[in-house]
């Protein structure tokens, strides 16, 4: 590993890391954890229905998604700038929607890599993701969460129902108006088995890293998978769940980090060990762009907090100079591991 990851005799060196995710949170926590020498597992959800990754599926039978393993295998690349901007090219959009009409148009390129790839290993997957980690020389491993093909559903509390990830992930952004609240999130089929390889790798973790990441869409649906769910609790390892920055309209409306930290409970069978709250201040600027997207930033309700969690980390987690919400890499690292030495 290069000299500027880490300097040789750091007692933290090997540690084992798994992420669960999907995203940009995802995308955000493993671009910085590669620089130092973890030794990483990232386990992506599989329940991408949009884009590039949904007219790969429309167009090649039983084709998983691919949009989420690509962005944590660059996110992990240590094989210079090129071969990232490569994998993460989007080539012209030929249509309106943004999505093209035939052809390459709106498609990404390192999907149509991956399943360039995936055929040259006769329809092998993880082979593909082994190549694709050659490639970019990536610092740690990507596994699916699952090799079987997959619907999450959201159970609305008005008794109807909404299926696919795009259409439970942009329902609040089409419209702005109340909407009803979910009550369940499950996946179809129920009984999709989990990936072996990510299985092993949450057995042998030092650490879990449940988060940053969209509670209902990108994480959640990893814990709908039972054997990841219950290789999690059964896990000696130490599990943290980083909490959202701010809720997000049509699925997490109203809600306090307990609400996060319950709902994340709740779905994994068991509780955490830790859980990283953000209080830290939003130029106004940031707060008037979410509230005008009917979100804002999640309140710290400290002592139900206490009572879910044993160990619970408040600090200004957030990128205090940005547009975004988003959470401060460096400051989220050394929250997750304030015992290494960095």
């Amino acid at each position: 590993m290069p000299e500027q990851y880490y300097r040789p005799g750091e007692r933290h060196v090997g540690k084992r890391v798994v992420t669960i995710g999907g995203g940009s949170g995802t995308f955000a926590l493993l671009s910085h954890l590669k620089k130092y020498p973890y030794n990483i597992s990232a386990i992506v959800t599989m329940s991408d229905s949009g884009g590039s990754s949904r007219r790969l599926m429309d167009e090649f039978r039983r084709q998983l998604p691919l949009g989420d393993l690509r962005m944590s295998l660059v996110a992990l690349a240590r094989n210079g700038a090129l071969w990232r901007e490569v994998f993460m090219h989007r080539f012209e959009s030929t249509d309106e929607q943004g999505e093209g009409k035939g052809g390459v148009g709106g498609h990404s390129l390192g999907n149509l890599i991956l399943k360039g790839l995936q055929d040259i290993n006769n329809g092998d997957l993880m082979l593909a993701i082994e190549d694709a980690q050659e490639l970019l020389n990536t610092a740690g491993r990507v596994l699916p969460v699952t090799l079987t093909q997959t619907t999450i559903c959201a159970d609305l509390e008005d008794g109807t129902t909404i299926c696919g990830e795009t259409e439970i992930d942009t329902r609040g952004k089409k419209n702005l108006g109340p909407l009803s609240p979910i009550v369940r999130l499950r996946m179809v089929p129920e009984d999709a088995p989990a990936c072996p390889q990510a299985i092993r790798a949450i057995r042998r973790a030092d650490v879990i890293i449940i988060g940053p990441g969209d509670l209902y869409t990108s994480l959640i649906p990893n814990l709908l998978v039972k054997d990841i769910a219950r290789a999690v609790r059964e896990s000696e390892a130490e599990k943290v769940y980083v909490c959202n920055l701010m809720t997000k309209h049509g699925e997490t409306d109203g809600y306090k980090a307990s609400d996060f930290v319950s709902e994340i409970h709740r779905y994994l069978g068991g509780r955490v060990d830790r859980v990283i709250v953000n209080d830290g201040p939003f130029p106004p600027e940031v707060l008037r762009t979410y509230a005008e997207e009917k979100s804002e930033p999640v309140a710290v309700d400290r002592a139900r907090l206490a009572k879910l969690v044993p160990n619970v980390v408040i600090g200004h987690f957030n990128l205090e100079d940005d547009m975004l919400a988003r959470h401060d890499p460096e400051r989220l690292v050394r929250a997750i591991f304030p015992s290494d030495p960095f």
